[in-house]
């Protein structure tokens, strides 16, 4: 595995002329990144900041067809992804798990009859073979389902998808790609590139300055940067846009009891998300507002808040307001620009654009996508660029279970009764939060702990120095935040002071 060293750090590697170098470390250039070095390419990965720091760790943390997108025609899109979505599940049963939803059908601009179409499409366009089908609850107000909403007696639906730890997803993708040879840089940015014949050399720079690299082909998946990079490039050619969309999310203390989440409809026909959350809480999400300026950090809006707030005040008993707010994110969705009239309905679909003309050595610039068509963006990607690649392997990634995720039979349960039948002096909140997020790889942090004292000093919680070694080590952690917002969500139950001494720990190693 690629250490965190940095770029400008002498390696063999040097002198190597890449077979791809993917600028972008969400989940599509480590997805990319993960497909390309199984098949035996040699591949340099470059990111600006941290590996999922923006899109990539500010979705809904949903793996799922998009059950609205079938009212915009989205059919192959939907398709797809809920194929995905099983397969998905079997590669990564430690962040990834089935979540039912209840749809109320209630505050409805859809007749029931409508939905229920909708939703019998739901459960069969992709091939269910492990999710339950959709099941009609005749009256809310009869079911445990239904504790907590203002709802009363009203017909609702439960279908399923999936929940994914976003943020834990890319790493594991960066992670295997790096077991199987790949060169992943974090805190490393792309300069500039240009054609020499029928390679690239870009310059690249991180903090110990600047240097070449060479490579055969270019891929872009710089997500909302992806025009920036675009115009790194003095020839590159692409009549493509993108549409940047943004999306933001509130977390409140619990609204209501129950592992299931709701899908809540509102009168201008948006839907909303309540999910359960980290225990203690519910994420409320999302919104889709234009985002005009150019691609940064983005935050939560005054519109957006009351929007979200005002949809929970619609639905639920328990009273909110701004005041009752733990935590809020945004993401900036780089979406493929169809000329769409609103920001909800510009599709969700990708685009791969491929400049190669005269022999020109290529470069592949990638629109869109969301993270549950990540694997088959990838392998689509691969196949675009097949005629330029010196080897003939095929797709490879759709039976190949991510770090962690090998645990017999996908069972996530059976795996963690036995890791606490091994731990059984630890306590079991730890071993369960550690399971959920490194699977079988978390005996490589408990290394045969015999108490709590043995995985080093504790930084608050269950946070111990074990559990941080091994994200730097293996993870490409190199900040408090890294750790705290990114490679878990630890930073709701800890104190801000936390993220100031995981900062000095990791700058003294």
């Amino acid at each position: 595995m690629s250490s965190p060293a940095t770029l400008a750090q002498s390696s063999p590697a040097d002198e190597t002329i890449y077979d791809l170098l993917i600028v972008g470390g969400g989940i599509n250039g480590a997805g990319i990144a993960r497909d390309a070095a199984g098949r035996g390419l040699s591949v340099l990965l470059v990111e600006k900041e941290d590996l999922a720091q923006h899109t990539s760790s500010a979705s809904t943390k949903l793996i799922h067809g998009g059950l609205r997108y079938l009212e915009y025609g989205e059919f192959r899109l939907v398709r797809e992804a809920l194929i995905e979505r099983e397969r998905l599940l079997a590669m990564a049963p430690h962040i990834i798990w089935p979540l039912s939803f209840v749809l109320p059908q209630v505050n409805s601009p859809r007749p029931a009859w409508l939905v229920r179409l909708g939703l019998f499409l739901y459960d069969n366009l992709g091939g269910r073979k492990v999710l339950p089908a959709t099941r009609t609850i005749p009256r809310l107000d009869h079911d445990v389902r239904g504790n907590g909403l203002k709802s009363g007696a009203v017909k609702a639906f439960v279908y399923s998808d999936c929940w994914v730890e976003d943020s834990r997803l890319v790493a594991l993708n960066a992670m295997d790609a790096s077991a199987r040879g790949a060169d992943i840089r974090t805190r490393t940015q792309l300069v500039g590139a240009r054609r020499d014949g029928g390679t690239w050399t870009a310059t690249v720079t991180d903090d110990l300055g600047a240097r070449e690299v060479q490579a055969r082909i270019l891929v872009n998946a710089a997500g909302p940067w992806v025009g920036d990079v675009i115009g790194r490039v003095p020839d590159a050619r692409s009549e493509r846009g993108v549409r940047l969309i943004k999306g933001s999310h509130i977390v409140l203390p619990r609204l209501y009891e129950g592992d299931h989440a709701f899908l809540l409809q509102n009168p201008d026909k948006r839907v909303v998300f309540a999910i359960p959350y980290q225990g203690e809480y519910t994420l409320v999400g999302t919104t889709d507002e234009a985002w005009k300026e150019t691609p940064g950090a983005a935050s939560i809006s005054a519109e957006e808040t009351s929007y979200l707030l005002e949809t929970v005040r619609r639905y639920f008993t328990r009273p909110v307001s701004q005041a009752d707010l733990v935590w809020s994110y945004a993401g900036i969705r780089p979406l493929y620009d169809d000329r769409a009239s609103s920001a909800s309905a510009v599709t969700r679909d990708y685009v791969l654009d491929l400049d190669a003309e005269d022999g020109a050595a290529p470069m592949l610039n990638i629109f869109g996508g969301k993270i549950t068509t990540y694997r088959k963006l990838a392998e689509h990607a691969m196949e675009k660029l097949a005629a330029f690649l010196p080897t003939d392997k095929g797709a490879w990634t759709a039976g190949a279970t991510l770090p962690g995720g090998d645990m017999p039979g996908g069972d996530f349960e059976r795996f963690l009764a036995s890791l606490t039948d091994t731990y059984a002096q630890l306590p079991p909140r730890l071993l369960r939060r550690l399971a959920r997020a490194y699977g079988t790889r978390a005996s490589k942090i408990l290394d045969g702990a015999t108490d709590p004292s043995s995985l080093g000093r504790n930084f608050g919680g269950d946070l111990y120095a074990a559990e941080v070694d091994y994200l730097a080590d293996h993870e490409w952690a190199r900040s408090g935040r890294d750790i705290l917002f990114r490679r878990s969500k630890l930073g709701l139950h800890l104190g801000g002071e936390v993220e100031a001494q995981l900062d000095a720990y990791l700058s003294a190693r």
